[in-house]
């Protein structure tokens, strides 16, 4: 009786399956891991950029006002543009004395927006209606697709083939077969910087002068030049993918 009662725990314990494969694979599988990128295009549908006016004068009420009129025919310039007010957002509003040089005393007004356009194409032609109408600092646009999730999806689905093709590769080669796919992590987004990016050099802030000659430069500056050819190009997503996949004797 004691023989079998010592038999009788050995012989479940053989009984018992075995713990599973914590990678998720079953006995006579093959465990593979596949790294793979994906590739997007998509054509950008906003535009972001950084425009305003610097201005100068003797006194802060002096600057503020000039700067305050500049702005307003800036703004008014991008309302006809089809810009909204809730595509303008204040970005850097200063007033500050200038402490050296021949200006010594005098006051320096600046107003910085960013400005969201949705109207892509009429980028090259904004840039040229507020330097006419008197901003003075121009910097971007960023190119960008508002909704990224649904342009990167084709680049997802092409992480998943390019890592089933290789995966089929190896298997074939080594005789074998793919059973399912065990496992699939997203290794999110990278790569070079869009293609659809382009940097505008802002236009040089107007010279220290007196208030007094600032109506005459102004009634004497020439026109601007046309604005500059504007070609948004397409922006490219590379996503990053790792699939583990089971194999079996084919």
């Amino acid at each position: 009786m004691r023989h079998l009662a010592l038999a009788l725990p050995l012989l479940a314990a053989a009984c018992a399956p075995a713990n599973p494969d914590p990678r998720g694979v079953e006995k006579g599988e093959t465990f593979l891991t596949i790294s793979a990128t994906g590739r997007a295009e998509a054509r950008p549908n906003e535009a972001r950029m950084q425009l305003g006016v610097t201005s100068q004068g003797a006194n802060a009420a002096e600057a503020s006002r000039l700067n305050r009129e500049k702005m307003a025919r800036v703004t008014a310039a991008l309302t006809a543009l089809g810009v909204k007010a809730d595509d303008l957002q204040t970005r850097n509003l200063s007033l500050q004395r200038i402490d050296y040089g021949k200006e010594r005393g005098q006051f320096r007004a600046s107003n910085i927006v960013e400005v969201r356009m949705t109207d892509v194409g009429r980028v090259g032609e904004a840039v040229t209606e507020v330097t006419e109408a008197g901003a003075n600092v121009v910097g971007g646009p960023d190119l960008r697709v508002s909704d990224r999730e649904a342009a990167n999806r084709s680049a997802y689905a092409n992480a998943y083939k390019a890592a089933r093709s290789r995966a089929e590769a190896y298997a074939e080669a080594a005789g074998l077969k793919i059973v399912r796919t065990v496992n699939i992590v997203d290794g999110g987004e990278y790569g070079a910087p869009s293609a659809g990016y382009v940097t505008m050099d802002a236009a040089a802030p107007p010279p220290l002068v007196s208030p007094q000659s600032v109506a005459r430069t102004e009634q004497a500056a020439p026109p601007p030049p046309p604005g500059a050819p504007f070609n948004p190009g397409v922006n490219r997503t590379e996503v990053r993918v790792r699939i583990d996949f089971a194999l079996k004797p084919a």
